[in-house]
């Protein structure tokens, strides 16, 4: 089954980064839809490392202001709701639950470092792009972002270190006059290698 142009017009070739937002409250009830569908995605051994600290209170957005670059501060407060897509470095807990199939999946993380620490950022990252993809689909705009302090939000948000901060994330009704022009993207020749 192919989706129809209007739904990947939606989900892609419309599909802007929201840089502001509309004064429209984004219920608690649909983000928990966003993650429900986003949870369905695949990850690496259904690992399912990425965690999501949900910001939806003008005080919860006021703890994360201070770690944002300058150019972030405005548009993170007019989002309704802002969400830090973290990393849980300890996903590999959770192994028995999410993938009982392989009985030594959590050992196998446990006992490698390195193998842990490349899985959970790929794979959360992943899921963040997964939710990202959600949102659009209930008709929600996201603006993703990278300009902040790292060791701030996680020293806010996560000062047990157990998860760290992968990316974070805008949601909300997009306002329109505050897109930047759409920068071009590159060819498939440009981007792709046929063997």
């Amino acid at each position: 089954m192919t989706l129809s142009q209007a739904a990947l017009e939606q989900l892609f070739l419309n599909a802007r980064t929201a840089n502001g937002f509309q004064d429209k409250p984004v219920p608690l009830s649909l983000v928990q839809q966003v993650y429900d569908i986003a949870k369905m995605g695949a990850t690496s051994m259904n690992a399912q490392p990425a965690r999501y600290v949900i910001l939806h209170t003008a005080q919860a957005k006021e703890r994360l202001l201070p770690t944002m670059s300058p150019g972030n501060v405005d548009k993170t407060r007019s989002a309704p709701v802002v969400v830090i897509v973290a990393t849980d470095n300890q996903f590999y807990e959770h192994m028995p639950l999410v993938f009982p199939n392989f009985a030594d999946a959590k050992a196998l993380f446990e006992g490698n470092a390195a193998l842990a620490a490349a899985t959970a950022s790929r794979n959360s990252t992943l899921s963040g792009a997964y939710f990202m993809i959600a949102a659009r689909a209930l008709g929600l705009d996201c603006g993703p972002m990278s300009g902040f302090d790292a060791a701030k939000v996680n020293a806010e948000f996560f000062p047990d270190g157990r998860c760290s901060v992968n990316f974070i994330l805008n949601l909300g009704y997009g306002d329109d006059s505050k897109l930047f022009p759409r920068n071009p993207r590159l060819s498939f020749e440009q981007a792709c290698t046929v063997l």
